[in-house]
């Protein structure tokens, strides 16, 4: 696909979202399937172009989260695959009349999910990005503007040439997604100030990219914020159960934003637990408060350390005196993305889910379960940390907007 500029770019995917808005369920969910089954049988070639990308980040020195977040393989190929035909098996929004009622004068007014138009994603190094938000978007009845990360360039042109090939097989327009070539700062500037293009800018990625959303965009946006989730062991909890927990929350998959970043321990375990985690979480680079070092050799943590989105094996941790305590902590340092709890105490679950202020709160599961496909819908968009729109992993239903749909009988206003 030859990228004419940013502006021809985006009239081409403004002229397809009309006909999508207006495709069936059936010829969407056709389109989703061919393109899984074309990722399927030339994963090869997405492999080849995903080595390309993956060289030229080792040759300029890119650290292993960078590297763990641009690798594709076999089974990640065939993961996107089924997350596409997870996507088409799912129920379509669109249409859904969410709520209905008939006023005194006899209008009837139902409210009816339509798509939002243009959704534009702009992303970093995460080239199964282009295939799930393809999928959402697609779905949804949207057409998806995609702006991917140099480092990913070659990866992501051979995904979404692989979409719009299986898309066009079916009779949808190809452009129903559109990928941006030109990866230069200008370039995404200039997407992220399409007005009358974009309907909705979903941004995926670091602190630098959210930045220059806040500094330059002048679409609607949803944050895709980062996560510096916490979960918090109490003085009730089985502390076989939160060793697993926090293992896994940690280490199970440490360059994603629903990873652990910090560890609260109640004073009442801390002596025992601690110990214990210390030697499970082997190879984890611990820093904490001064009780936390009292009990187990680490680190010194900072201010910054507490709030950081360390994305790496590194986890700070802190030793508190109470559930009130830790949901402080996390008031402080959080940033509203997924916050756990572990305990056996009714009580104190009640006050963490009702008192912590985050998209997702977890009572005894670890932090990586908070994600789209893992909550049934079949993949996500982004998980969104703000409160206007959409909170939390954002699916189908999150793509869609509301319209009030009025029948009369020759009512007039008096």
């Amino acid at each position: 696909m030859t990228d004419s500029g940013i502006g021809a770019l985006g009239q081409r995917v403004k002229a397809a979202s009309r006909p999508l808005a207006a495709a069936s369920t059936a010829a969407k969910d056709a389109a989703l399937l061919a393109a899984a089954e074309l990722l399927t049988e030339r994963s090869d070639e997405v492999l080849d172009a995903n080595r390309t990308d993956i060289d030229r980040a080792e040759v300029a020195g890119a650290n292993t989260t960078v590297i763990d977040r641009l690798r594709l393989s076999p089974a990640r190929i065939d993961a996107m695959a089924h997350g596409l035909r997870t996507v088409a098996a799912l129920p379509d929004p669109v249409g859904e009349i969410v709520d209905g009622w008939v006023r005194p004068n006899g209008l009837r007014i139902r409210r009816v999910r339509v798509p939002l138009g243009v959704v534009g994603i702009i992303y970093e190094n995460r080239p199964n990005v282009t295939s799930d938000a393809a999928a959402l978007c697609l779905k949804s009845g949207n057409a998806a503007f995609l702006r991917g990360s140099s480092g990913a360039i070659t990866s992501n042109q051979a995904i979404a040439g692989l979409l719009r090939e299986g898309i066009s097989k079916t009779g949808l327009p190809a452009d129903a997604v559109v990928l941006v070539d030109d990866t230069s700062r200008e370039s995404a500037v200039e997407f992220m100030r399409l007005r009358g293009v974009i309907d909705c800018l979903v941004p995926r990625g670091g602190p630098s990219l959210i930045a220059s959303i806040l500094e330059h965009a002048t679409v609607p946006y949803v944050i895709d914020g980062d996560g510096n989730c916490h979960v918090y062991v109490d003085a009730s909890a089985d502390l076989d159960m939160a060793l697993d927990i926090v293992v896994n929350a940690k280490v199970q998959r440490p360059s994603v934003c629903n990873a652990a970043e910090s560890l609260l321990v109640h004073e009442a375990v801390a002596a025992e637990f601690l110990p214990r985690a210390a030697r499970a979480l082997e190879g984890v680079e611990l820093v904490g408060d001064a009780a936390a070092r009292a009990i187990v050799p680490m680190g010194q943590a900072s201010a910054a350390d507490f709030a950081a989105e360390f994305l790496a094996l590194k986890l700070s941790v802190a030793v508190v005196p109470s559930v009130d305590a830790a949901i402080e902590h996390i008031t402080r340092f959080g940033s509203g993305h997924s916050e756990a709890i572990v305990t056996r105490d009714l009580a104190a679950a009640e006050r963490f889910t009702r008192d912590v202020d985050a998209a997702a709160v977890l009572v005894n599961a670890s932090t990586r379960f908070v994600d789209g496909e893992e909550f049934g819908f079949g993949a996500e968009i982004g998980i969104s940390t703000q409160k206007l729109h959409a909170r939390g992993p954002m699916g189908l239903r999150e793509l869609t907007t509301l319209k009030y749909v009025v029948e009369g009988d020759g009512q007039i206003r008096g």
